[in-house]
Order: C-alpha cells, then structure tokens, then sequence
C-alpha cells in the first residue's frame, strides 16, 4: 500500500472549531519532522533518483540563447521522514510550478521507506548555440540538475533508469527542429564550497532547412536570375536595364535585412545564410556593373588602329626609368670607345631605340588584351560567365556546409 499526502505544510487542520484526528501512522510520521534535515544513514550520503517526463518544448530562441519547456521532474529516495532534496535547475533563467486548479506536487510514501516526489515545472533554460553553420546547424542543449546545498558527502544523485530515465523527446513535435539524439549522464560540479552531485541530459536539435530554402534561398536565386534578364536587353534600351538593376539590388537588401531579424546581432557569428547572401548580392551587383562597364565601352569605343593621347603618355611615364638606365649605359660605352667618339654616340642611341621600342611592344601588347573591341560581345561572354560561375559556387557552398 502506498501512502498519498499532500505537499503542503504538514499540520492538524481545524475543522468547526475541533481538531480533524490524523491517522496515527501519519501522526508518528510527521512526529519531530524537520523539512531541512537530511535522512542519515551508516552506508554514507543518500541516493537521490530522477526521472524526467518532457511534455513539451515550447520555444527555442536564437536571440536569447535559451529554450523553455515543461518537464516533470520525479525524485526517489529512501527516507524514515519526510525530507525533500533541494535539487535546482543550473542554467535555468526563470521557472515556476503550475499552481492550477491545485499545486502540481505529488509525494507518495511506500511501506519500505521510499518517497516518490514529483513537480510540474515550466523553465527557460539557457542553451550556448554555435550559429556559424546556421540555417544548416546542429544545436546541442543540455538540463542541469544540481543540489543547492549538499555536497556529494551528503546526497548522491543517478538516473532512476540510464537514458530511458527521460520520456517525451520521441513523439515531440517541433516548429523548426528535429530531436536527433539525446542521453544522460552523471557528474560532480565543483564549487568553492564543496562538490556537488550533478546530472545532465543532453539533446540534440537539428534544424529543418525546408522553410529556409522557400523563405530565402529560393527568392534570393530568382533574383540572380532576374537580374541576368538585362544581358538580353539591347544596351540602348538605358532605362530598362537600370531599372532592372536597381530593382533588383533594393530588393536584394531588403531580403539580407529581413533574414537577419531573426537572428543575434554577434560580431562573431558569420552564418552560411549571411555568407549565401552575400554572394547572391554580389552576383546582382555585378550585373549592374556590367552594364554600366558596356554602356561606357559603347560610348567611347575605339578603333583597332586608334591610341588615345593619355595611353602614350602612360608608356612615356612607364618607361622613363629605363630610358635613365639607357643613358647610363651610353656614358659607360662613350668611355669605352674614346677613340671614336661618333661611333659609342650612335651605338648609344641604337642601343636605346631598340630597348624602348621592345618596351612598349609589350606595353601595347599587355593593352590589347585588356581592350575590348566590339562592346556589344560584353553581354555574350556575360551570359556564359555569370550562370557558370553561380553555379560552380553554389555546388561548392552546399558541399562544404553539408558535409563539412
């Protein structure tokens, strides 16, 4: 038989004025009780129990670093009185017991001694997330259960029942997560005071990265691809292609700010959604730039035989320095050939033409792999440029945040 009592204080209540007669087991039980005295016992410190019940898990917060769920925390252990473990949540924020219609405790004391006590309790637990991977990340939480102020010396805590001591995470439904894994285990917290008995259960979250793809991945792609469109457009049509953009660009920052609202604002923390719309933004902004880079071509083209003024006085100023080296090198043959002074002068001056000219032969050949003769093929070779290369880094974006 078991024993039902309920967990408030334990005293002879009045009833019209004459005191209600206890059971006299009860009577002996809370004779001489003390709630802050330990039970005692010649083997060494009292074995404590747990059990964990998850009903529900019902926020996780980037922002914050926490989590808040209901548990049901149930403690077992042997005892002649009615001592109660001072057992806390370490990471816990905030916490309460429900209270409705009646407080959520339960003891039950069986015929060998032992005394089941059990609590309803709502907490928001602290959770350090490692967002680097994020929305592709795995987060690992943990519940900590300590005792406030018995050291291991006194009170010793254990699993009622290893990893099954902890129900409720399999047929949990979560908005965003899924529970991978979770298990328990058994350690000591040292403190300045003493060590202290602790248990930990660990979860492991993986996040659901269907409803990124659709909320940011898959806009953020279209909007590459709408801004290849203005490749296709003639480079006389100037308003269209701006316009496509500038459109395109304005609705590209929009979708990078409303991704980030959701998120810590940590320096430290660089996210593969950030890094992923960083390189959409730059493909984007790099076809504008097309644009304007052909546009301008197209204004100033030049023929194949044309220099402009500015480029020979860019090779005058190129090769002013070699041309000091060449005139160096006439003092020395001048000395050389003192004898025939005519002859070092003009050795000295052939010497000179043959080097600069072979100077600028390479100067102009170095400027006519950067010049573009016809700028209306700056659009072909970005048809086949941009997707290509969007693609080859895609595929490695999502090889090296998947698998890596």
């Amino acid at each position: 038989l078991t024993v039902l009592i309920p967990f408030r204080s334990m005293q002879i209540s009045k009833a019209e004025g004459k005191g209600e007669i206890l059971p006299p087991t009860i009577q002996k039980i809370i004779k001489g009780y003390n709630k802050y005295l330990r039970p005692f016992f010649d083997n060494g410190p009292v074995s404590v129990g747990m059990s964990l019940d998850i009903a529900s898990i019902d926020t996780i917060s980037e922002i914050n670093m926490d989590y808040t769920a209901t548990i049901f925390l149930r403690q077992r252990w042997t005892d002649e009185m009615l001592w109660v473990p001072d057992t806390f949540i370490v990471d816990s924020k905030k916490s309460f017991l429900h209270d409705i219609t009646v407080e959520n405790r339960l003891i039950r004391i069986y015929p060998n001694g032992t005394v089941l006590y059990a609590l309803r309790i709502t907490t928001t637990v602290s959770c350090s997330m490692d967002l680097t991977k994020y929305p592709m990340d795995k987060q690992t939480c943990t519940l900590q259960l300590e005792s406030w102020g018995y050291n291991i010396n006194d009170v010793m805590f254990y699993w009622t029942r290893g990893n099954d001591s902890v129900r409720g995470l399999d047929t949990l439904q979560l908005a965003q997560y899924t529970v991978e894994d979770h298990f328990t285990s058994v350690s000591e917290a040292v403190y300045e005071t003493g060590r202290y008995p602790k248990l930990v259960f660990h979860f492991e979250l993986k996040r659901n990265i269907l409803y990124f793809i659709l909320e940011t991945y898959v806009p953020s792609i279209l909007l590459v691809v709408l801004s290849w469109v203005s490749f296709w457009i003639s480079q006389s049509s100037v308003p269209a292609r701006i316009c496509i953009g500038v459109t395109t660009v304005l609705t590209m920052t929009t979708l990078m700010m409303g991704a980030r609202t959701s998120l810590p604002n940590a320096n430290c923390f660089i996210k593969a959604i950030d890094v992923y719309l960083g390189i959409c933004f730059s493909f984007i902004f790099g076809a504008l730039l097309e644009y304007a880079v052909a546009h301008f071509c197209t204004l100033h083209r030049l023929s194949s035989k044309e220099v402009p003024k500015v480029f020979y006085f860019f090779l005058l100023i190129c090769t002013q320095n070699y041309v000091n080296k060449c005139r160096s090198l006439c003092l020395e043959l001048k000395l050389q050939l003192m004898s025939n002074p005519v002859s070092s002068e003009s050795v000295a001056v052939k010497l000179l033409t043959s080097k600069t000219m072979s100077v600028m032969k390479r100067l102009f050949c170095i400027f006519d792999c950067f010049h573009v003769k016809n700028p209306y093929h700056i659009d072909n070779y970005a048809r086949f440029s941009f997707p290509l290369s969007f693609i080859i880094i895609n595929v490695l974006y999502w090889v090296y945040y998947l698998y890596f």
